[in-house]
């Protein structure tokens, strides 16, 4: 009895219950909540993820992906274990922010051009904020100081490449000695014709000859190809903006519940037992649901800038239970699995606080 009490799907559907029930005590606030939550969607989100959606569908059928695969497998393979195809997805997930990282990562993997363990690692250490967040809502924003951005920045991301780094060793005993094989039929034949032939390649030709290869394979037009690119960037975009007022809604159901304050105050206990301000508390709490309303409690606390600057790194890197569900809601439709990006999660927002201390000094602030 008590086993199937305790089962992941009993605690999940009480959990549900229990937050429907303070639905229906407070209407008024699950409203005004829902109201802030599609209104950050609308105007962040939206405006923000949505153009980056389908320029990467657009990009995939083009067949750039396939060439900067191509260009970049010298350098991905040594350093992360992965197919240079995968500095695609680095560079548009640094770039764009969560959870575009992980759509690029999925799409990769339905497509057969990564295995499992490959997708693994490359979700684990693409789901950043972009530079536009860090910079301009959170550095500028919200700590209303321009110059906390470099050593912000170089703790997040620096993080960010260290979980790269250490995930190449994840699951590298169970990898099969053919990868990818998607990636692999891509351009094997000119490649390995050259080689038979003892004729020398260029390897940007060999990645130009594997993009018009795999823009042959994808076959659409180009109005065919912009229509599907919208489509699923619309279906996607529809998934977080329900993600994101869902949470919004929860972590208000959760304050009236006083659930927010008894989590805050253990972590204010811990806080002053490790020398940390325990006003930060609330902000880790807040980041621990939602990077902005976390981000927001760092920047204007008031307890001291090197302890905020820490803790806005944890929330970054951490990235929020709503960004673990959009992420989550990606790799469903995969077979990647999410315990992996949860311990990467974790990881990378220790590294990232450890990373603010160890460069405070040497970037002058």
């Amino acid at each position: 009895m008590l086993r199937a009490f305790l089962h992941p799907l009993s605690i999940t559907a009480l959990s549900a219950l229990f937050i429907a029930v303070l639905m229906a005590i407070y209407p008024v606030e699950t409203l005004q909540s829902s109201l802030r939550g599609l209104s950050i969607w609308w105007e962040v989100l939206f405006p923000a993820l949505f153009p980056f959606f389908v320029i990467s569908e657009l990009l995939l059928g083009f067949g750039i992906v396939h060439f900067f695969g191509k260009l970049l497998d010298p350098l991905m393979r040594p350093l992360f274990r992965l197919p240079g195809i995968g500095g695609f997805v680095v560079t548009m997930g640094y770039m764009s922010g969560y959870p575009v990282g992980a759509r690029l990562t999925a799409q990769l993997w339905s497509q057969r051009l990564i295995t499992r363990a490959e997708g693994e690692r490359l979700v684990a250490f693409t789901t950043t904020s972009d530079p536009i967040f860090l910079i301009g809502a959170v550095s500028v924003g919200f700590f209303q100081n321009a110059a906390v951005a470099p050593i912000l920045a170089a703790a997040h991301y620096g993080g960010g490449l260290l979980i790269g780094l250490l995930m190449r060793f994840h699951d590298y005993r169970k990898e099969p000695l053919l990868e990818h094989p998607g990636a692999e039929g891509i351009g094997k034949a000119s490649t390995s014709g050259s080689v038979q032939r003892k004729v020398s390649r260029s390897r940007i030709g060999i990645a130009l000859k594997a993009m018009h290869e795999a823009r042959l394979l994808d076959g659409r037009e180009m109005g065919k190809l912009l229509q599907d690119s919208i489509q699923s960037a619309l279906k996607l975009m529809i998934v977080v903006g329900g993600l994101v007022v869902f949470f919004s809604v929860v972590m208000e159901m959760l304050t009236h519940a006083g659930i927010v304050e008894a989590l805050a105050e253990a972590l204010r206990l811990l806080f002053s037992l490790i020398g940390m301000p325990t006003a930060l508390a609330d902000a880790s709490i807040f980041g621990l649901f939602e990077v902005t309303l976390g981000s927001r409690a760092a920047g204007t606390v008031g307890t001291g800038l090197m302890h905020q600057v820490a803790i806005a790194a944890w929330v970054l890197s951490w990235g929020g239970l709503s960004v673990h569900a959009q992420v989550a809601s990606l790799l469903s439709r995969t077979n990647l699995r999410y315990r992996p990006f949860m311990l990467a999660r974790m990881l990378h927002g220790i590294l990232a606080m450890g990373l603010v201390y160890l460069l405070w000094g040497w970037l002058g602030l």
